[in-house]
């Protein structure tokens, strides 16, 4: 696995986001008849949260992003713009950077971690892996649910 960190994303980073969440969806949309250029990029434009949102970077270079967005209540996360340049996916970077995010929200005391996948997407093999289940699915996107694991007691 590459080295890899991240760090917190600014307002600055949007455009390279949304070129990237353009270039890692478009064979999906693709597939689901649902890709428009300039629309995947302005929903994520539309959408961006720096607060809420990490840069990963390999090499000191962008290679990818990720937001967990609380909800009202701070009880449930969703996960969202989870995305990493194709030539970097499938070396564990992404299980590393899920890996992480989930133990930050189970030692936050988040109990649910919500997220949705293009159907067909591959990356939901990666999500099954750590404990998400379908919980509804549409023609287009599968939403997911992950609750935290129970603790024993002491």
């Amino acid at each position: 696995m590459a080295d890899w960190e991240m760090r917190p994303a600014s307002a600055a980073d949007v455009e390279a986001v949304a070129e990237l969440r353009a270039v890692v969806l478009r064979a999906d949309l693709e597939r689901l008849g649902r890709y428009d250029a300039g629309r995947v990029r302005q929903r994520l434009r539309d959408g961006f949260e720096p607060a809420c949102t990490w840069v990963i970077e390999v090499g000191g270079e962008f290679a990818g992003c990720v937001a967990l967005r609380p909800d009202e209540d701070g009880r449930c996360h969703w996960l969202e713009h989870f995305y990493l340049a194709a030539r970097l996916q499938g070396g564990g970077i992404g299980s590393g950077v899920l890996r992480e995010l989930l133990e930050r929200c189970d030692r936050d005391g988040v109990a649910v971690v919500r997220l949705n996948v293009l159907r067909g997407s591959p990356a939901r093999r990666l999500y099954e892996r750590y404990g998400f289940v379908v919980e509804t699915e549409d023609p287009v996107d599968v939403f997911m649910v992950r609750a935290a694991p129970v603790r024993a007691s002491p």
